[in-house]
């Protein structure tokens, strides 16, 4: 009995790789729960800012966010003589606040009391101290999340579709649902002065006149389609679009069935190529999280910036046109999301996240991308971030729910946006 009390202390060790599986289990929570784009990004983003917080109280070589970031103060010190493991610490944040952020909460907490049970057997008092540091930070996040309108913004109106405007968006099949998130422009920044900071430039001015530069683009979305049917299943272009379909909900109507389809979002997407990277740097556990909270960073101010032109202009998208003045038959490679068009929401968080990752890793970073595995979809390979982000983009055109300005000009805003978080903010 005696020995069994006095069983000596084992050194906790928390490695990359832990880190890397707590991302992939909120990820997969979020496929489960079925979480919008925009959503998806703010979850993505207080576990991580929480986690970095308390690395950078043991690694200096890493710099606080405090007064780089909107709103947020200082997290509280640690209790002193504690002999705290920060990386318990930093994980034990992520698992609280990521279980406050998603709906299936026992799937975290299962996950998180395995690790727990794993950490106190090897050594009580330090899993005690740590853990309770981690909750304390946890909760100091939390308070500066509460701040951001999130909650206010989920008891503002639906968009008001105007079907009087033939350029404004309309619901598009085979659902029909609203326009998802029209108040996102409301959500706090993290770096970004503001949603509108880097407004795009106007898309072409509507039109259906045949030589218009609108119709132009609207006859390209058409034909493209066309040749695709033409090339079949294997064409590039088809694996290309369902590579980056990223789209967390699309569902099947047969006869009176319908089903859904879960999959990431596009966020999710380039956390994953995060993870990829990571690995193949053989980052260590701060690296690590300091990489994954700079791109979290630029995906939220990524999709505020994004949505704030979404709703401003409004824009019908492809589909609803061909089908009312073209082809009534016509449907696009992919399912076209519920929101209006312009600027493509991959496109521009595409641009941030791939400028974030390349200021991390270097300019040519090539990378073996498997992320869509778990859904099906065969490893597709870039010899740099920015090329990833240029195919993302295309992707959208050929999936049929862009025209070639949301693409072009989405891409652009994304990367001013993901090289005003790396100018501004110095974290390492």
């Amino acid at each position: 009995m005696g020995l069994a009390c006095n069983k000596q202390a084992k050194e906790i060790v928390v490695t990359p790789n832990d880190y890397h599986k707590a991302v992939d289990k909120i990820t997969a929570i979020m496929v489960h729960d079925i979480f919008s784009p925009p959503v998806a990004s703010r979850i993505y983003l207080y576990p991580n800012v929480a986690a970095y917080e308390i690395i950078c109280k043991e690694d200096q070589s890493y710099k606080t966010l405090v007064g780089q970031v909107n709103g947020l103060t200082s997290i509280p010190n640690p209790k002193t003589n504690e002999n705290i493991n920060f990386k318990v610490a930093a994980l034990t944040a992520y698992f609280d606040l990521g279980k406050e952020l998603i709906f299936s909460e026992e799937k975290i907490i299962s996950y998180r009391d395995s690790l727990y049970n794993s950490w106190e057997s090897l050594d009580k008092d330090t899993f005690r101290v740590s853990k309770e540091y981690g909750l304390e930070v946890a909760n100091h996040i939390k308070q500066w999340m509460g701040q951001d309108n999130y909650k206010e913004t989920r008891t503002m109106p639906k968009f008001t579709v105007n079907s009087e405007e033939p350029s404004r968006w309309q619901p598009t099949p085979p659902d029909y649902m609203d326009g998802i998130e029209p108040h996102w422009n409301k959500i706090r920044p993290i770096v970004l002065d503001s949603a509108s900071q880097f407004k795009p430039k106007t898309h072409p001015e509507f039109s259906l006149e045949k030589n218009s530069d609108f119709y132009k683009e609207l006859i390209e979305v058409y034909e493209v389609k066309n040749q695709i049917d033409k090339s079949g299943d294997a064409s590039e272009e088809i694996k290309i679009a369902q590579f980056w379909d990223c789209n967390p909900y699309v569902s099947t109507h047969k006869g009176h069935f319908m089903f859904a389809t879960k999959k990431i979002t596009p966020g999710a997407h380039w956390i994953g190529i995060c993870k990829i990277a990571c690995k193949k740097d053989n980052a260590d556990f701060s690296k690590t999280v300091y990489a994954y909270t700079k791109t979290s960073i630029g995906l939220i101010d990524a999709f505020i910036s994004c949505w704030d032109e979404k709703y401003r202009s409004n824009l019908i998208r492809p589909e609803t046109l061909i089908n009312q003045h073209i082809d009534e038959d016509w449907t696009p490679v992919l399912q076209t999301p519920p929101f209006p068009e312009y600027t493509s929401g991959h496109s521009v968080v595409s641009g941030a996240a791939s400028t974030i990752l390349t200021s991390i890793f270097g300019e040519n970073f090539s990378f073996d991308d498997d992320t869509e595995l778990p859904y099906g979809l065969p490893v597709r390979s870039f010899n740099s971030f920015y090329d990833a982000s240029k195919e993302a983009a295309m992707s959208r055109l050929y999936g049929g729910i862009h025209y070639r300005s949301a693409i072009d000009l989405g891409l652009k805003q994304g990367l001013n946006v993901g090289q005003f978080v790396v100018d501004n903010l110095d974290m390492h």
